[in-house]
């Protein structure tokens, strides 16, 4: 079943945020999800604590170096998707981790530094397909994005990784209260209340576009490795 790994060098680019929201939406039809939470600052952990967790979505932590690969695999075995939350470090455990992904998210803020964390991230993405001689897809995903405005610097970025043919996502999570809030209330976007965070449902939409485009290159890349 689709492992999928949020990696980036950086911290605070929006991994956990990213991925606890994808977790989500995944979940919303009750399907099988599992994060691991390898982020040693624990932030999907400590939103699972809290009330309104979709019941068929499991959060693990505590995993170690010595344990990603066997715990990735355990539960991909068990679930139909397996979402990675790494450490915003570069490690042996983002190694492994990226190792096993059937697809890596890179979360970019529109930054030129994040830009260069990001080249690090691919970078390793190409190391890990040369050391096991398989395919690892991935793409860029800008985070903190706004959804009115549009940054020069931010096209310029865009523009120079879509010259070095880097995937992109076109959707974007956007800076939004309730991709924040769900860290304080719990749950999802889907059981805040209006009165709790303002926009609802711009972020419901969203978090939905993002969602389905996830599992649009999950197809393509399954039909293509079918092919």
């Amino acid at each position: 079943m689709p492992t999928i790994v949020f990696a980036s060098p950086k911290g605070g680019a929006g991994k956990s945020t990213s991925a606890v929201v994808l977790s989500c939406e995944l979940a919303r039809s009750g399907v099988g999800v599992t994060i691991i939470d390898a982020d040693p600052n624990r932030p999907v952990t400590k939103w699972g604590r809290l009330e309104g967790r979709p019941n068929s979505l499991t959060v693990v932590g505590d995993v170690t170096e010595a344990s990603i690969i066997d715990e990735m695999e355990t539960r991909a075995a068990q679930v139909p998707f397996v979402i990675v939350d790494l450490e915003g470090t570069a490690s042996m455990t983002v190694a492994y981790a990226i190792s096993r992904a059937d697809l890596v998210i890179i979360p970019v803020q529109g930054s030129q530094l994040d830009a260069s964390e990001a080249a690090k991230a691919i970078k390793l993405i190409r190391q890990q397909e040369k050391a096991f001689s398989r395919r690892i897809p991935y793409a860029v995903l800008f985070t903190r994005t706004s959804a009115v405005i549009k940054p020069r610097l931010l096209r310029h970025i865009r523009e120079e990784l879509q010259g070095a043919d880097v995937p992109i996502f076109s959707a974007q999570m956007h800076e939004r209260e309730a991709f924040r809030a769900i860290f304080s209330f719990g749950g999802t976007i889907d059981t805040l209340r209006p009165s709790q965070v303002s926009n609802l449902p711009a972020a419901i939409s969203n978090a939905r576009a993002f969602a389905a485009e996830v599992v649009g290159m999950l197809r393509h890349d399954a039909n293509g490795a079918a092919a």
